[in-house]
């Protein structure tokens, strides 16, 4: 295959440590690994929160107004366009469709480059929190409109496809799951003295909660389902593993928690896998990178039954998907996890049958064959 060079517009890259940047940069290690050349375009910050791969070219941004973690980009200015241009990609691939993502997506289709895209932040879905739902119609118009001009869309899940179609993006949107890192993450990593650390008894039942704290992430349904079965069940006890804006609006709700703030490496690992369940009612997941990871870890995962989520978590097998709108059911699939150690251990073993599907550099190299299957197509001479 002859080598060909990628430009990669984002509007999340190294500021916030998620799941969009962090995919994002292995993704582009990936590809400078496989002799590919990438060149980066996208917001950052004097103090970014995870050291970046590749090369990056910062581009002007404002805070998102109550968001202010969140950058978005303004433009794609004189001295960034010398650079892509100098640099002479044969692929644009636009990560957020955003104004920088507009701005791309005018140079290549000047420029008459290969156009793809990656659909990581399902955006629609994130509005009813912000009660914003009349720019539903709207966005989803602009959507439709923008990735029209993409060659390929690369999507997460089964489920995203399907809403994406539903909602008239239709040509050719192709999977790109998440993987996991199964070196890390691991039921290996259980740990009793971690779990003494955090006050936790050895017949406490951990329900856990992994996330950035977000309302978005439906931080209430989790609070309301745990005191709910806690108060049944005093032995269930609630670990909260994250940081964010709704912190201390969380630990109103449920000040008895346990909350360990951000973490990464062998400490995250063992926090999932010194849980023994996981809960996670978040219904704007394009994906569900945490449920993977405590499902690698052994979790049983009771979710909602949204789009991301529903591809990972097979009702009653590994975990339970339940509706966000029927709360009480989050409450009856926990009440039943939590009074049965024999149902916890049988879906820890097919949480672990499935993620083991998950390798990120399978998944990462099945994208490298859509980028050569596309240039290919455009050229005829790869």
């Amino acid at each position: 295959m002859k080598p060909f060079k990628v430009a990669l517009f984002t509007g999340n890259y190294n500021h916030i440590r998620d799941g969009v940047s962090l995919t994002l940069n292995r993704l582009v290690k990936f590809l400078e690994d496989a002799g590919i050349e990438v060149l980066v375009f996208g917001p950052t910050i004097d103090e970014p929160a995870l050291e970046h791969q590749g090369r990056l070219i910062a581009v002007p941004s404002l805070s998102i107004p109550g968001r202010p973690e969140y950058r978005m980009s303004i433009s794609l200015p004189r001295d960034a366009r010398i650079e892509l241009e100098h640099f002479n990609p044969d692929i644009v691939h636009i990560a957020t469709p955003d104004i920088l993502g507009f701005k791309a997506l005018k140079w290549a289709r000047r420029n008459e480059k290969t156009i793809v895209a990656s659909y990581h932040t399902h955006f629609p879905s994130y509005l009813k929190y912000y009660k914003l739902q009349f720019l539903e119609f709207a966005g989803w118009k602009y959507l439709k409109w923008f990735y029209s001009y993409c060659e390929q869309v690369f999507v997460p899940s089964p489920s995203m496809i399907e809403t994406l179609k539903n909602n008239g993006i239709v040509g050719d949107l192709r999977i790109w799951a998440r993987g996991v890192d199964t070196s890390l993450f691991s039921p290996d990593k259980r740990d009793e003295t971690w779990r003494e650390k955090y006050g936790f008894q050895q017949s406490d039942i951990i329900v856990t909660f992994v996330s950035r704290l977000v309302w978005e992430k439906n931080l209430k349904l989790y609070a309301d389902t745990v005191k709910a079965v806690a108060g049944k069940n005093p032995d269930v006890k609630s670990l909260v593993v994250g940081d964010g804006p709704a912190m201390d609006g969380l630990r109103a709700m449920l000040p008895d928690a346990v909350y360990t703030g951000f973490l990464t490496g062998d400490e995250l690992a063992a926090a999932y896998a010194s849980s023994d369940i996981f809960l996670f009612p978040s219904d704007t997941e394009t994906f569900g990178n945490v449920t993977l990871e405590a499902m690698t870890c052994g979790l049983p995962c009771i979710v909602a039954d949204a789009i991301g989520s529903k591809s990972l978590v097979d009702n009653g097998e590994n975990g339970y998907l339940v509706p966000v709108n029927q709360p009480e059911k989050f409450a009856d699939a926990l009440q039943k996890l939590a009074t049965s150690e024999e149902l916890r251990k049988k879906m820890s073993i097919k949480s672990l049958e499935k993620s083991s599907l998950y390798s990120w550099d399978q998944i990462n190299r099945q994208l490298l064959t859509y980028y050569t299957e596309v240039l290919n197509r455009n050229s005829g001479h790869l």
